[in-house]
């Protein structure tokens, strides 16, 4: 069974009051405050992950945003890559992370939209993340803050050499595990973005 992690790192303006990630990222610019999410995604087996319609793995890290605290450590999380939606042309990348601070649980909870508007977008598809912050244990719970948190390049080139393979036996499976993924992304980009384009079938 092989599996495969990486490391991302997401920042943008957030807001304390805010419940709409695009208001809470434009409050969050104006005040200068921003939340970081610092995560690392695990997909224990690869296989599954790639035949299971929600695509799920396993979302660890921390949270760093002014109004709570820094480095604070996640408790569990949630990450589906390309769930699908009641849309057929929308697909969801899904980030959540349940923390403490203060004392108290909080839950981040974020998606991005993959879908193929008309225009050049897909590179802001694949890097936005429009994210609410729950108080308590999960996303039942009241929103107290949101904002859009973004993967810029310098976020992404320094992501790239932490993909990692587990369970390969060798080098040759090491790469094709990484080749699998690579293709099972670009797939489902291709089916989102070329497939799915509007006025196309």
């Amino acid at each position: 069974m092989t599996g495969i992690s990486f490391r991302e790192t997401m920042s943008g303006g957030f807001a304390m009051g805010a419940t709409d990630p695009h208001a809470g990222e434009e409050q969050g610019d104006k005040a200068g405050t921003q939340l970081a999410m610092h995560g690392t995604i695990t997909v224990d087996d690869l296989d599954r992950f790639i035949k299971v319609q929600d695509h799920p793995g396993t979302l660890a890290g921390s949270i760093d945003f002014a109004p709570l605290g820094t480095g604070l450590p996640s408790t569990s999380g949630i990450f589906n890559l390309f769930s699908p939606t009641n849309d057929p042309k929308t697909k969801y990348m899904v980030y959540e992370m349940a923390f403490q601070a203060q004392g108290q649980p909080y839950y981040f909870a974020g998606h991005k939209d993959v879908r193929n508007d008309r225009g050049v977008d897909f590179w802001h598809d694949v890097t936005t993340l429009y994210t609410q912050l729950h108080k308590g244990p999960d996303k039942s719970g009241p929103v107290i803050a949101a904002g859009t948190l973004t993967l810029t390049i310098r976020q992404l080139l320094k992501m790239a050499p932490t993909f990692h393979v587990s369970g390969a036996k060798s080098k040759k499976e090491e790469a094709a595990a990484m080749a699998r993924f690579g293709s099972f992304f670009l797939g489902e980009l291709w089916d989102t973005y070329i497939m799915h384009r509007p006025g196309g079938h």
